[in-house]
């Protein structure tokens, strides 16, 4: 595995793999890597010649700049677990490098983000969605991968990213990939890495609520499902910062009537860490 910091520096070595004409798989992370970001890598290197895996804690997709900076770090420890995956480059710039005149301006994209704004992450976490498209948009622009793999853990940020290719008509098949989770049910998380053992188990509620939301779908509406469900976090150690179940492809917000691929939504504090998950309640046709 080869690890480059410079922009000229992978360009080069990617230019070489597509003069010998093979196909460029990518997996963009921030970092603090686990066992769902090793999935991604190999179902990367399973569909495509070569892998490129990038790790960079985005500052522009930060709220805060607490978040940011008890955002886990472990450089030394993801190195070696890429090495374990066969991955064949990673790229860690620096926020320079991605950003040449951070923090005066940084990689504007025009893409209509209204609808997705309006809702969970758009909502309560403003301006993230566009520190997202930003540095999504700078990495595909540097590697110009043919395929690029992101876990359905952040569901809502797949659905941005997916209409960030669309809109600007980007030659890159995203693919999606299972959220993984452990042997309790918790979602997998770089944020995990902050909680103890107690908040471990304090945060399986939301996990539990997810699977109960699939069995409540049979016989309540939407309105009365998440009505039920976000009760339970009153008497948990948790704080319930939205409970939603939307339509998976508009991500708008169902009450009275379920639609194909309906999904639930949750957000909450565990020991003062933001968690996210989903889970799809109803199937696609």
């Amino acid at each position: 595995m080869q690890s480059f910091k410079t922009v000229d520096s992978i360009s080069k070595w990617l230019q070489n793999n597509k003069i010998e004409g093979k196909s460029i798989g990518f997996v963009p992370t921030m970092g603090a890597l686990h066992a769902g970001h090793v999935s991604l890598v190999e179902r990367a290197k399973a569909e495509c010649d070569a892998v490129v895996v990038s790790i960079f804690v985005n500052p522009t997709q930060f709220n805060s700049t607490e978040d940011l900076d008890k955002y886990p770090r472990s450089l030394e420890n993801d190195i070696r677990m890429l090495f374990s995956t066969n991955c064949d480059a990673v790229f860690v710039p620096e926020v320079t490098m991605m950003y040449p005149d951070f923090p005066n301006h940084t990689h504007t994209i025009d893409v209509d983000l209204t609808l997705i704004n309006t809702v969970m992450e758009g909502m309560f976490r403003p301006g993230h969605f566009e520190g997202v498209i930003n540095v999504v948009h700078r990495f595909f622009d540097i590697v110009k991968p043919d395929k690029a793999y992101f876990g359905e853990k952040d569901y809502q940020q797949l659905a941005v990213i997916r209409k960030m290719v669309s809109d600007l008509r980007l030659d890159v098949e995203i693919v999606a990939c299972p959220t993984l989770r452990e042997k309790t049910g918790l979602a997998m998380s770089s944020r995990n890495q902050r909680l103890s053992s107690k908040g471990m188990d304090d945060a399986l509620i939301i996990y539990n609520t997810l699977l109960e939301a699939k069995k409540l779908a049979t016989k309540m509406t939407p309105a009365q499902v998440k009505s039920f469900c976000a009760s339970a976090f009153e008497k948990s150690n948790l704080s319930l910062e939205y409970f939603e179940i939307c339509d998976s492809n508009t991500l708008q917000i169902l009450e009275n009537e379920w639609v194909p691929g309906a999904r639930c939504f949750i957000a909450a504090y565990c020991e003062e860490v933001r968690l996210i998950d989903n889970m799809e309640l109803i199937k696609l046709n």
